[in-house]
């Protein structure tokens, strides 16, 4: 599947209602065989794709969604491998965008614990050319789809970009959609004023805003305590919040009272890249299918337990049997 030729004022295919939409950057992902400190020349590396929109998309497809990313895409070599990846992954790439631009690209190395440092090519990207111009060109899809996902990433890529987060999200919550926002604070990318002022206007548009703490709640609310960040996020208007707080703990506060969630154990872990994104994925997924919010909260952890599995963002993206097994058998022996 290929993405159209594209200026934001090239003729759009036909709009379609989907389960899910992604709203995002889309990267080549280089993997060092090494830790990144520690690269001489020689150290092996693999190139596969990923992004936290790829990331989400790919959950949300494989959670049995149907999912469509919108982004734009540059029209270097690597778009093609990069578009013919997410559609291997279930994803709509129909309705992506083309720039002159390259594309973004970031460098890693293993990890399991979720606390990397990452080298990334995006200034001047194809993916920070995303503007409110094009979100009026999917009008038609962000009215009539049942859910949105995006995140403080994608809002921090360049001005407009921040816009057209902005934009989707209203149009989104006009048209009685779901809104699924992660703030994903990166600090080489954005600064703090920035990324508080978009999480304070969004979070009264979203249904389920996914943060992590310590990290995105220490600089964008103020504290390390997960119960306090829910707290402090659902007072920016937020109507669910999930927390997560390592490997083990997910918080979940609907206004009903916060409560932990265990999280599956997967014994055999690789790489946590890409894991909240797989959570964002999943949960919003089974949430526009009809699943409660428990169930689809017991979906996400799941899914992204088994996504430490894989190497890279989308090294390892779980069918939804897999995924309900585990969370069924969790379920047992948690007695939730």
């Amino acid at each position: 599947m290929t993405a159209p030729a594209a200026s934001t004022r090239a003729a759009a295919p036909a709009a379609a209602s989907y389960d899910v939409l992604v709203l995002g950057e889309v990267l080549a992902e280089i993997h060092a065989g090494a830790p990144l400190r520690e690269a001489a020349d020689g150290t092996p590396a693999r190139i596969s794709y990923s992004g936290d929109a790829l990331n989400a998309a790919a959950a949300a497809a494989a959670a049995g969604a149907r999912t469509a990313l919108l982004a734009v895409v540059g029209e270097d070599e690597l778009s093609i491998p990069l578009l013919r990846r997410a559609a291997e992954l279930g994803v709509d790439v129909s309705h992506v965008r083309r720039a002159p631009r390259p594309n973004g690209a970031y460098l890693l190395s293993a990890d399991t614990e979720g606390d990397r440092e990452f080298v990334y090519w995006r200034a001047h990207s194809a993916g920070s050319t995303l503007a409110p111009a094009h979100i009026e060109s999917w009008r038609d899809l962000l009215t009539t789809s049942t859910a949105l996902i995006t995140s403080g990433i994608t809002g921090a890529l360049s001005p407009t970009s921040h816009d057209a987060v902005l934009a989707a999200a209203h149009l989104v919550h006009g048209a009685g959609g779901h809104l699924s926002y992660d703030p994903n604070f990166r600090p080489r990318l954005t600064g703090r004023a920035r990324a508080r002022e978009l999480l304070a206007r969004i979070a009264p548009l979203t249904g389920l805003l996914k943060t992590s703490c310590p990290a995105d709640a220490l600089a964008l609310v103020d504290t390390g305590d997960p119960a306090t960040a829910a707290v402090r996020c659902r007072a920016l208007g937020a109507r669910t919040v999930v927390v997560t707080a390592g490997a083990g703990r997910l918080l979940l506060d609907d206004g009903g009272g916060a409560r932990y969630r265990p999280v599956p154990v997967n014994p055999a872990p690789v790489d946590a890249t890409g894991a909240g994104d797989c959570f964002t994925g999943t949960a919003t997924a089974r949430l526009a299918l009809g699943d409660g919010l428990e169930d689809a909260v017991a979906y996400g952890t799941a899914a992204a337990s088994l996504s430490v599995s894989g190497r890279g963002g989308t090294g390892r993206v779980p069918v939804f049997t897999e995924t309900a097994a585990l969370a069924a058998r969790h379920r047992r022996v948690t007695g939730r």
